[in-house]
């Protein structure tokens, strides 16, 4: 499967945002974003691949009886970390297409809980971007642009996934995600 890089005038709502291998920030080195909103006035996405190994129960009691207890939570970005956001997103191959529901209400995600193939997480925090930034940082070749195609989003955790899906844009991509953080502890 080779996903395609996506122009940087690109409305990135549904898609995934790579961080480029030489990225620095610790906020979003080696992160998969997923982006929920992106028009004029700036963007929103969430980070997939930062678990913070807790689930909703364990961060609010309102969850402890819930079919959404054992929901996963990750570290969905810098902003308003102690916002939680409920995301929910299958992959339906007969129809090639992405569904992604983003900012569920409990009931709308213990609904979803119960439907084949969604995978449906708890994100504290997300990632936002004003008014031109995230264009600009596309210019500057920050980010790599892919549609979702049918990774299972699901199955990889941590910079597993990020290597994964950058792997497999381009062979040198590869190489360069399959270095170590710190070269000199190579």
């Amino acid at each position: 499967m080779k996903a395609r890089r996506t122009s940087p005038k690109t409305n990135f709502a549904g898609n995934l945002l790579l961080a480029h291998p030489a990225m620095k920030d610790p906020n979003f080195g080696r992160t998969v974003v997923l982006m929920s909103a992106h028009d004029a006035d700036g963007a929103l996405g969430v980070v997939i691949n930062r678990p913070l190994r807790r689930r909703l129960d364990e961060v609010s009691p309102d969850f402890a009886l819930s079919p959404l207890a054992k929901v996963p939570l990750y570290a969905g970005g810098p902003v308003e970390t102690g916002k939680l956001i409920l995301a929910a997103w299958r992959w339906r191959a007969e129809a090639e297409e992405f569904e992604l529901q983003f900012g569920l209400d409990p009931q709308r995600a213990t609904a979803i809980v119960a439907e084949p193939g969604y995978t449906l997480r708890g994100f504290l925090g997300y990632a936002g971007w004003g008014k031109g930034q995230l264009e600009n940082e596309m210019k500057q070749n920050t980010w790599f642009a892919v549609g979702p195609v049918d990774y299972n989003l699901g199955a990889e955790d941590g910079p597993a996934l990020w290597r994964l899906i950058l792997g497999s844009l381009d062979p040198e991509l590869k190489l360069l995600a399959d270095e170590p953080e710190d070269p000199s502890k190579n």
